[in-house]
This record gives C-alpha cells, structure tokens and sequence, in this order.
C-alpha cells in the first residue's frame, strides 16, 4: 500500500498545532516550525501510515472487528462512512463508560435493542398502550444513537483506531486495560506513547482526516478480502475432498 507524501500534503495532514501547546514527546515526528506552528514529518506519516495499515490487514484477515473512535465534529461523519462501509463498527457520540471494560453490559443494552427490535415484528409492541410505546421507542432510539453500530460486536475488538486520543481518552484507557492494540490519529500536542501504532497528522481538519481514513480503511479492506479468498480456497479444498472418493469410485466403475 504505497503512500504519496504528495497526497498527504494536499490533504494538509502535516500542519500541527501551535508550538506552545506541543507535547515534546511528539518531537521524532516534527519536522519543523512556521510561523509558530508545527510542521509535521509527511515521510515518517507515510512510513507510519504502511506499517499501521499492514498490522490492521492482519488483524481484519484474522476475523476480528475493529472498533473506530471519533466523536469530534470533524470527524464523526468521515469515519461513520468510512467505517460503515467496511462494516466495521464505529463510536460517533459520546464514547459509553466501560463500553470495553464492561462489555457485558454494554452487551445488555445490545440484547435490550434486539428485544425492542423483535416486540415491533411480532406485533406485541402494538399490544402496549400509547405510554408505553412512547417509551420504549424513546429507549430505542436513545440506544440506537449511542450503540447504534456496534449491535452486531459479540466480543471484543481486536483493536481500536482512534482520532483525536485527547479527546478520547476514556476509550484510550479502556483499551490499555485489556491490552487491546491502539492505532490512531496523533497531532503534536498529544502523547505518542498512549498508542501502539501512531500515524502523526492533523487530527482536527476533515480533509487529513479523510485522506488517512481513507487508506486505512482501504488496508483493512485488503485484510477481509484476503480472509474471503482464504476461505474460498479452503471450500474448494473441502469439496474436491469430497469429491475425491466419488470420482476414483466412478474411474473403478469404467475399468470394470
């Protein structure tokens, strides 16, 4: 997956943030100062870009989900998009308390969706008086708006991939717990070190965000299509198995 330094610089993925509000430990991935602003390195973004997007294919190839994390304005419809077209569960309101470190819970409120869900199909739900179908359609879409894409997540991620870990620090922490592996967006003023796998770029503009999305979401694109063929060749391998007896049966039929 080659990464042009060109296409990042238009996206304006090296502009960081003013340099009295850097963290030095973003330093590596400075490349210089202007005009009181950071200038980020587009070589060690694009290098960071691969070696992240190699270890999500692997991850996406391996059948596990992975869990995007963007709550902030400019981001939230980017990943939504990006994330729901590779049917990959995403996190676009506020981040729910323990949505790792309790995911049995969070699994309740999942199942409580589902219940809701199948009262509507089967018709009890128009048993319920008019309070009562408020109510619950109420607690359906309050469900919905905050766990609306992770209905279908029965376990837990195989990893996180976060924009803007400042502003989603809980979830940074969650992940840290239970040793999930942290790729994410890191801008200059933000700790390098609260994450596995650090693409250093502007976290706050959509057009950078869109365009690291972008080939991040093409890697794990790769990753699932190598699991289907995977899985194809595996079929195919089953079948000319069972195959196999019948056809040395017919080829004993015609010698005889």
């Amino acid at each position: 997956m080659a990464v042009e330094v060109k296409e990042l610089l238009e996206a304006g993925v090296h502009f960081g943030h003013l340099t009295r509000k850097w963290d030095p430990n973003m330093a590596p991935y400075v490349y210089m100062e202007r005009n009181g602003i950071h200038i980020i390195n587009l070589y060690k973004t694009a290098a960071k870009i691969e070696e992240a997007g190699e270890a999500l294919a692997k991850i996406a190839a391996s059948g596990r989900k992975i869990l995007f994390v963007a709550t902030k304005k400019q981001a939230k419809d980017i990943v939504a998009e990006k994330a729901g077209n590779i049917n990959m569960p995403y996190i676009t309101e506020r981040w729910p308390g323990g949505m790792l470190t309790n995911f049995v819970t969070i699994r309740k409120a999942i199942k409580k969706m589902a219940t809701i869900d199948r009262m509507k199909k089967d018709g009890t739900f128009l048993t319920l008086s008019k309070k009562e179908r408020l109510q619950v359609d109420r607690l359906r879409a309050k469900l919905e708006k905050n766990l609306g894409s992770i209905t279908d997540m029965t376990r837990l991620p195989g990893a996180l991939f976060v924009v803007d870990i400042k502003r989603e620090h809980i979830a940074i922490k969650e992940a840290q717990k239970l040793n999930i592996p942290i790729f994410a967006m890191v801008d200059t003023n933000s700790d390098p070190r609260q994450v596995d796998y650090v693409i250093p770029a502007n976290d706050d503009a959509s057009k950078s965000i869109d365009k690291i999305l972008t080939h991040v979401t093409e890697a794990v694109t790769n990753g699932l299509n190598a699991r289907k063929a995977e899985k194809a060749d595996k079929d195919a391998a089953k079948s000319d198995e069972k195959a196999a007896p019948k056809k040395a049966k017919a080829a004993n039929e015609e010698e005889e």
